[in-house]
C-alpha cells in the first residue's frame, strides 16, 4: 500500500517523463529493425517502461552528448545490431540520459554483461551522479554493482528490512546473509 510521488506529483498523474530515464535490464531493440545508434537514442525504439514510459526524443545534439559519454562517438553510424551487448547497454544508457533526467531508473543494468561491460555501465552511472548531479536508482542482486551505490536498501516481501551507506560489496553480502539467517525464537 502507499503512494509513489515525483517531485511532490503522485505517479499516476506524472507527466514530465523528460525528467525520468530508464535503462531496461536488455537493451530491447528489435533484431532486424533497421535502426543506427543515433537512431535508436534519438527514436527511442527501447521498450517502454510500462509505469515509467520514457522520455521524449532527445535533440540530436543531446542525442551525440549521451553516446559520447557513453564512449561510443565513434559509432553514431553504426547499425545498433552490430554492436556487442556491452556497447548496446551503454546506448540504452545513452538514450535513459539524453535529456539529461533528473531520475534514471536502472532495472538490472549489468545483467547480461561480462565483468567488464558491467564495469563500464557501472562506471557510467557513477559519473552521473558525481558530474551530473542525477539520481540513479538500481535494482540488482549483483553485490558488485551494489558498492557503486551511494545508499543500498534491501527489500524482503517487498518491505524495507535494512540499509547500507556507500557500503563495500562484502559488507553487502554480510549485510545479505544476516538477514537471511533464521531467527531465535527465544
Amino acid at each position: 500500500t502507499g503512494t509513489i510521488e515525483l517531485f511532490g506529483t503522485p505517479l499516476a498523474r506524472f507527466r514530465d517523463r523528460r525528467r525520468l530515464g530508464y535503462v531496461p535490464q536488455r537493451s530491447g531493440v528489435t533484431v532486424g529493425v533497421p535502426a543506427t545508434v543515433r537512431e535508436v537514442v534519438l527514436g527511442g525504439r527501447l521498450p517502454r517502461h510500462p509505469v515509467l514510459g520514457l522520455h521524449g526524443p532527445a535533440d540530436r545534439r543531446a542525442a551525440a552528448e549521451a553516446v559520447e559519454r557513453v564512449g561510443l562517438a565513434d559509432r553514431l553510424r553504426t547499425p545498433f545490431t552490430e554492436l556487442s551487448g556491452g556497447q548496446q547497454q551503454r546506448v540504452a544508457c545513452a538514450r535513459a540520459l539524453a535529456s539529461r533526467p533528473a531520475i534514471v531508473f536502472a532495472d538490472e543494468p549489468t545483467g547480461n554483461l561480462d565483468s567488464q561491460s558491467g564495469a563500464e555501465v557501472l562506471g557510467l552511472l557513477r559519473r552521473s551522479v558525481d558530474e551530473f548531479d542525477q539520481t540513479i536508482v538500481m535494482v540488482t542482486h549483483d553485490a558488485s554493482a551494489a558498492s557503486h551505490a551511494d545508499r543500498v536498501i534491501f527489500l524482503a516481501d517487498g518491505h524495507v528490512v535494512g540499509s547500507l551507506e556507500r557500503p563495500s560489496a562484502d559488507e553487502i553480502l554480510a549485510r545479505i546473509g544476516e538477514l537471511a539467517a533464521p531467527r531465535s525464537t527465544h
